[in-house]
């Protein structure tokens, strides 16, 4: 069985087909968020903290942490700034960490000073990304998220978008790194744009499952991208990918709704054993007036959370952070 294991200095996770998904906090992530990128340009870190914090205590397995804050220099700009910015989230809480960055340099400096064994997020199908980021994961024993676009774009076409992601597991393949260390995003489209793009992701999560055997994440929230009530389809999304066999999801953990979704599908895909999660969330739930819920439940002390032992590049419609 695939499994993909990331780390904090303190705890271990599994990402695989037999663990509970994979909540990856979306929040620590300027863009499309004017106001955190000027505090993070002018080195306030308060909503940072706040986000990072909030992520963990609504039941988020992991962060991830971006630090894009302009696209003047970035080249020499990112690297410290997230370096700084991980550095404060990893001395706040005890989950593993992904880096995210387009840039090759910020990943680099960041991967020097992370603890455990991050995500790094990510690497395309594109020759030059491909020559950079692959090195370095191997150099740093790190699993990396793989998105299925190359130099000619995302395609339309599922088949091709599986041919990228198998493309990016061969190359890593040549560099000594194993399928269990790919986490391939085969790239969620926007329904509102795209009528099949669900039936697309559910093709191929299938044959990234059976015939890559590999992990898979994905911007969950690009599917609603465009449309009103967005967090009612992002719930109704989340068990149908977990059921096609996705295993992450870089999201909003904060979001009520799409986290009892995520619970649920632990539940019915037999990943909340003897239902201890659920219950440990949800027994003192109580409805209110009008069917909303008269208090958010707190999550429970694991099982979203488990501590088990052993890009903005071509995000589609965006990840959802500035909602």
């Amino acid at each position: 069985m695939t499994r993909t294991i990331v780390a904090s200095a303190t705890r271990e996770i599994i990402i695989g087909f037999d663990q509970p998904f994979c909540v990856i906090g979306e929040r620590i992530n300027p863009t499309g968020r004017k106001k955190l990128a000027a505090e993070m340009q002018a080195g306030n870190f308060d909503t940072v903290i706040k986000d990072a914090l909030e992520q963990v205590a609504a039941g988020a397995t992991m962060l991830d942490v971006n630090a894009g804050v302009t696209s003047v220099n970035p080249n020499e700009t990112e690297p410290g700034l997230l370096v700084q910015t991980l550095e404060i989230v990893q001395g706040l809480v005890d989950v593993p960490l992904s880096i995210d960055s387009s840039v090759t340099a910020a990943i680099e400096a960041a991967l020097k000073v992370a603890k455990g064994r991050p995500l790094v997020n990510s690497v395309t199908g594109e020759e030059e990304k491909l020559e950079a980021i692959l090195p370095l994961c191997k150099k740093y024993d790190v699993p990396v998220v793989a998105i299925s676009n190359d130099e000619t774009g995302i395609s339309m076409d599922p088949d091709v978008r599986f041919a990228v992601a198998k493309k990016i597991v061969e190359r890593a393949a040549d560099y000594g790194i194993k399928p269990h260390d790919i986490v391939v995003d085969p790239l969620v489209m926007p329904i509102g744009a795209l009528g099949d793009a669900g039936r697309q992701v559910f093709q191929l999560l299938y044959r990234l499952r059976n015939e890559l055997k590999v992990n898979t994440t994905c911007g969950l929230s690009n599917i609603s991208f465009g449309l009103p009530h967005r967090h009612g389809i992002n719930a109704g999304f989340i068990p149908m990918v977990i059921g096609a066999g996705m295993t992450s999801a870089i999201m909003n953990p904060c979001r009520p709704q799409e986290m009892e979704a995520v619970r649920a599908a632990n539940v019915l895909n037999g990943t909340d054993p003897n239902c201890s999660n659920w219950i440990m969330t949800y027994r003192d739930y109580k409805p209110a007036e009008g069917g909303a819920a008269a208090q958010s439940p707190a999550p429970a002390p694991s099982g979203d959370r488990p501590a088990r032992r052993g890009g903005r590049a071509a995000r589609v419609g965006g990840s959802g952070a500035s909602e």
